[in-house]
């Protein structure tokens, strides 16, 4: 079962916790159940004798065991709770490092609107669940088994009146459990997706508001807003039938108690305080069995949580062991090799057999139209898309046999997508570098033509950066992504598209800069405009995943159909 293993798996280091919740219910229990004992006592032997000394006596006893009732019962309880969030804690933690070891393909398998879901919405519902187990489940088989003895040994004649209403409790919960873990497996699947609704509307509010397409979204959001609230609704119709019925059979058992153990009084069978006993010792009993029941109605969503994250949990990477090392590259040389790649379930590969190599100190651009597999080639040299056929080496090193410390320690990417983290200026170009002194860091800025405006921010270096960067212009985004790689001083730089926010000045500055920086880096860079790759050592030109023409921008205009094309539409659009 998903959800014991799941659960027995990160208990394990808080066994002493459990242990001690296990003992102090077992004690707070056994107090609860001494109680009727007590009281029968003082209505037999004090109340009917008139006896008020032994009334003072057994009253104060009852003051004591009720003290340590309560005492144990709240110390379990902080037990529990610190072994329950404390697992919670870690499998947030297991599920965290998993999809940050998995591949982008991999984590494409899911989405990130469910993996968030799963991670907190899923993790709390376990971790839900094993402090209610730990707060009653453990109490809930003593206090029945140990209830059921007792009351048996105060009036066996009525013990069938207690294997009928448990029988019948049992029988309720099964058909309310059956009800409700289809339910809870819609209702995750529809709170993955208001998640993604949302998050796409968030990311993506620019564009609505471009188009005024908040109507439409407004009534998308709705809808799968109103798809939850369905299947909760559904759910809560069930729930809603849950304590009525407890109560009815609660209700029922105590009128027949009183009916025939009232007819056991007036035969001189049992006595009235023995009565009073019993009937408190069935109320244990049903109520202890109606906490089970509220359990088993948390186990069928917890089931079907533990399933989603124990789904991820278990995946295995697709670029292989993710603890691999292999030997340390030499240099900066990337040499591709035969590489053909498709993603899951397209018609064709999206490239190749793509074969090339980038010397060190030496650029090599990759042009091409969109959709010819320009930034799939660069995620494959990074190693962030495993090819079907052929190899990506490093420095003669294959790129799938280095860890991912060792990749990022040799390749610099800056992706199409400039991405910044919440925090400062500084913590963002030391991502790749933690150890980089402010000297470096305004190094890089001045090669990418960022230090200028960062200079003239209130606090330079220790600015504050909004998460994904919002706060500044796409352009000083780029720039601050291309300090950032710099910044690590890698062997290889892979430049995705990083120049398409640049004006014409500053891409001409940037490049010149990098030119004189990089040394013997190999430096790859994708480009849309000519402008930006004409001065390369070699230029690959990629048209539907299969390279066309290499070499460099003079020898391309003669040999090359597919490249003169590219360069004579952007001549013509510049002269328009």
């Amino acid at each position: 079962m998903t959800l014991l293993r799941l659960a027995m798996r990160y208990i394990r280091p808080y066994w002493g916790a459990v242990a001690a919740v296990v003992v102090l219910q077992l004690i707070a229990t056994i107090a609860a159940l001494y109680l009727p004992t007590l009281n029968a006592q003082i209505i037999d032997k004090g109340v009917v004798t008139g006896d008020t000394d032994f009334i003072w006596r057994t009253g104060g006893m009852m003051l004591i065991v009720c003290f340590v009732q309560v005492a144990a019962a709240i110390t379990a309880t902080y037990f529990g709770a610190r072994a329950s969030m404390s697992l919670g804690r870690d499998v947030r933690r297991s599920f965290y490092r998993k999809v940050d070891s998995l591949p982008a393909l991999d984590l494409a398998r899911w989405g990130m609107p469910t993996l968030i879901t799963r991670n907190t919405n899923d993790v709390q519902q376990v971790q839900m669940l094993v402090l209610m187990t730990l707060n009653f489940m453990v109490s809930t088989p003593i206090m029945c088994i140990a209830g059921i003895i007792l009351a048996v040994q105060v009036d066996a004649g009525l013990s069938w009146l207690i294997w009928v209403s448990v029988a019948v409790l049992f029988v309720v919960v099964g058909f309310l459990v059956w009800l409700l873990l289809p339910m809870f497996r819609v209702m995750q699947d529809r709170i993955d997706g208001v998640n993604g609704v949302i998050r796409e509307q968030i990311v993506g509010i620019r564009v609505i508001r471009a188009f005024v397409r908040e109507r439409f979204e407004t009534a998308r959001y709705d809808d799968a807003n109103a798809a939850l609230t369905r299947i909760s609704v559904k759910v809560g119709n069930v729930f809603v039938l849950m304590f009525p019925l407890i109560m009815l059979i609660l209700n029922a058992a105590t009128v027949a108690v009183l009916w025939f153990g009232g007819q056991r009084v007036g035969a001189g069978d049992i006595q009235i305080g023995a009565l009073t006993a019993f009937l408190q010792y069935l109320l244990q009993i049903l109520v202890a069995v109606m906490m089970g029941v509220f359990m088993a109605m948390m186990i069928p969503r917890a089931m079907v949580c533990a399933e989603r994250i124990d789904e991820v949990l278990s995946a295995t990477p697709s670029t292989g062991d993710p603890d691999r090392r292999g030997a340390v590259p030499s240099d900066g040389r990337v040499e591709v090799a035969g590489v053909t790649f498709g993603y899951p379930g397209a018609e064709k590969p999206v490239l190749n057999d793509v074969t090339f190599t980038a010397e060190p100190g030496r650029v090599t651009a990759i042009v091409g139209s969109t959709g010819s597999g320009k930034s799939t080639l660069v995620s494959v040299i990074a190693d962030l898309f495993t090819p079907q056929s052929g190899q990506v080496r490093v420095g003669g090193v294959p790129v799938d046999s280095l860890s991912r410390e060792q990749l990022s320690g040799v390749l610099g990417l800056v992706p199409q997508k400039p991405y910044l983290f919440s925090g400062t200026v500084a913590t963002n170009l030391r991502f790749g570098r933690p150890s980089a002194t402010d000297d470096e860091l305004w190094q890089a800025l001045r090669v990418a033509q960022a230090e200028d405006f960062v200079r003239a921010k209130e606090h330079g270096l220790d600015e504050r950066i909004a998460q994904g960067g919002t706060n500044v212009s796409g352009g000083q985004r780029q720039r601050l992504c291309i300090a950032r790689a710099l910044v690590a001083q890698p062997r290889v730089l892979l430049f995705d598209d990083s120049f398409s926010a640049l004006d014409v000045a500053t891409d001409a500055r940037l490049r010149e800069a990098l030119a004189e920086s990089t040394g013997d880096a190999t430096v790859i860079v994708v480009a849309q405009r000519v402008s930006t790759i004409r001065e390369a050592d070699q230029i690959i030109v990629l048209d539907d995943g299969r390279i066309v023409g290499r070499g460099t921008h003079d020898e391309l205009l003669e040999t090359s159909d597919t490249y003169r094309e590219i360069v004579e539409s952007q001549l013509s659009l510049e002269v328009a």
